[in-house]
């Protein structure tokens, strides 16, 4: 093998190594973890006032991302970033009317999503992440005496949400200053000494005995009417069943004595029928007879009145013509008597009073 392979061949698997090495320095954060890489040089940063700052922690802190650490002269570390479920409670602690009591609740807590968060909180946890929790459950426990204390036991009860939110708000500096967080603090459970919760709650018990007697009361009175009225209902569903059932058995009797009428109907009407027909058959009859009688007896008679008739007017007429020539005649010869009177007393006086005029 030439010199030349060798070479090219030691240079490839150098560089090979070179990048392998590389990549094993290159890590990556998770979503729930912080990275924090000690051994850089003081970095100058600007604040907004304008005045540089250097910072002298020899710290990056790394969030979700991938970073190159150095070997020898860096070393990375890991934060847990993961919320913790801390259960939090306290004996014997005195209310504002002097009443002792035992509290428990449980407080959601994990390190702050900020840089300057997680640097204080690895500042404090890194190396003893365990101890979060009993830091916190302290401070939390130191926070529900100060409250406490400053209300009354019914304030606590009545309000629950309220008192959590001031546990909560009063914690909040000691924890923010160690770098944690509190999202949520819930109070679970309160017990007072003695029976002081029992005797706080007989008003209120009997106040529900007396409310649920009354509401059992009124209950049953519902359920009577409820019971009467569907009793009612039924009822009348009953009585309109009857009448139904009734007009369909109306309805089958009509249709059944129709039935049994039908035949003798049938009958009689076929019998009308025929009666119609016969009556039919004696009209025709009848007016055929009729006919015979006009052709025969009627038309026969009629003729001969009318020649009886009509020989009457004509010797009527013929009376009435003969009277009416006598009468004429009998006129016409006193007509002719009156004039020949007329005429011969006019000669009369016409001659005479000629003589008249001649004896003058």
């Amino acid at each position: 093998m030439s010199p030349l392979l060798i070479a090219i061949g030691g240079a490839v698997l150098l560089i090979i190594l070179v990048i392998l090495f590389v990549l094993s320095r290159i890590k990556v954060a998770g979503p729930n973890e912080a990275f924090i890489i000690t051994g850089r040089k003081g970095r100058v940063t600007q604040s907004a006032d304008g005045t540089n700052t250097t910072d002298l922690s020899g710290q990056k802190v790394v969030m979700g991302a991938s970073v190159f650490v150095l070997p020898v002269v860096q070393k990375l570390q890991s934060l847990d970033l993961s919320s913790r479920r801390i259960d939090v409670g306290i004996k014997g602690a005195v209310s504002k009317q002097g009443i002792r009591a035992d509290l428990h609740g449980v407080a959601i807590v994990k390190v702050g999503g900020n840089e300057g968060a997680i640097r204080a909180a690895a500042q404090r946890f890194l190396h003893q992440q365990a101890e979060i929790e009993e830091f916190t459950r302290e401070v939390l426990a130191g926070a529900l005496r100060s409250i406490v204390g400053r209300l009354t036991v019914e304030e606590i009860i009545r309000d629950r949400a309220a008192f959590a939110s001031a546990v909560a708000e009063e914690a909040e500096h000691s924890m923010t200053n160690q770098g944690l967080v509190l999202d949520t603090f819930q109070l679970q459970d309160i017990l007072a000494e003695g029976s002081y919760l029992q005797d706080l709650g007989r008003p209120e018990a009997a106040r529900v005995l007396k409310d649920a007697a009354i509401a059992e009361a009124r209950a049953r009175q519902q359920a009577e009417q409820e019971r009467l009225l569907a009793e009612e209902a039924i009822a009348e569903a009953q009585r309109n069943l009857s009448l139904k059932q009734a007009g369909i058995q109306a309805e089958i009797d009509a249709a059944k004595a129709k039935s049994a009428a039908a035949g003798p109907l049938a009958q009689a009407e076929r019998d009308q029928a025929v009666l119609a027909e016969q009556q039919k058959v004696a009209e025709r009859n009848a007016e055929l007879k009729q006919r015979q009688l006009d052709t025969e007896v009627r038309k026969p008679a009629d003729a001969q009145r009318y020649k009886v008739e009509q020989e009457a007017e004509a010797s009527r007429a013929a009376a009435v013509l003969n009277a009416d020539a006598q009468r004429q005649a009998v006129i016409a010869a006193a007509q002719a008597s009156a004039e020949q009177a007329r005429l011969t007393g006019e000669g009369e006086r016409a001659r005479r009073a000629a003589l008249a005029e001649a004896n003058a």
